[in-house]
């Protein structure tokens, strides 16, 4: 009758940095390839740290307008996807903003399984940029071995 159960306890810290957010860089650029292109967003944005033993996710979020903020950036190391990280850092966020913005943004390229994420996440489909990838990056991006070519949008209500 009497057992042992172990039961594993995960402490989650995320932590909003105001500083240094280049050391973030090698997370950052597994979601965005072209350091040129954080560059435009990473220091006038928000940047977030999920630590869970060591950090595991990070995002960026940067003010549109007055009741508008943009998901710029959202990466989880890849030894780490699947264990929810990118979601509770979503929630956070999410969390974090509401009775701030109205609704949020996120631009990405038109991935099946991205898609998939954030349309769980509430998300859902507002506009796209032809031409994004072409015009904006010096090579090609590939997501699951298609080449992106136009942002799509989406929006999520806070």
């Amino acid at each position: 009758m009497g057992g042992t159960v172990k039961v594993w306890v995960s402490i989650v810290e995320i932590k909003r940095v105001r500083e240094n957010k280049k050391q973030f860089l090698d997370l950052l650029l597994l979601a965005d390839e072209q350091e040129s292109m954080i560059d435009k967003y990473l220091e006038r944005g928000e940047l977030f740290a999920l630590y869970d033993g060591g950090l595991k996710s990070i995002c960026v979020v940067t003010q549109e307008s007055d009741d508008v903020c943009e998901l710029k950036n959202i990466a989880t190391y890849e030894k780490w996807h699947g264990h929810g990280y990118g979601s509770e850092l979503l929630r956070h966020i999410f969390s974090q903003y509401k009775g701030t913005y109205r609704t949020m943004l996120v631009g990405t390229g038109d991935s099946p399984r991205i898609m998939r994420f954030y349309r769980k996440h509430g998300f859902r489909s507002s506009h796209r940029i032809e031409g994004f990838f072409t015009d904006n990056y010096d090579h090609p991006i590939f997501e699951e071995g298609v080449q992106l070519v136009d942002m799509v949008y989406l929006s999520k209500a806070l």
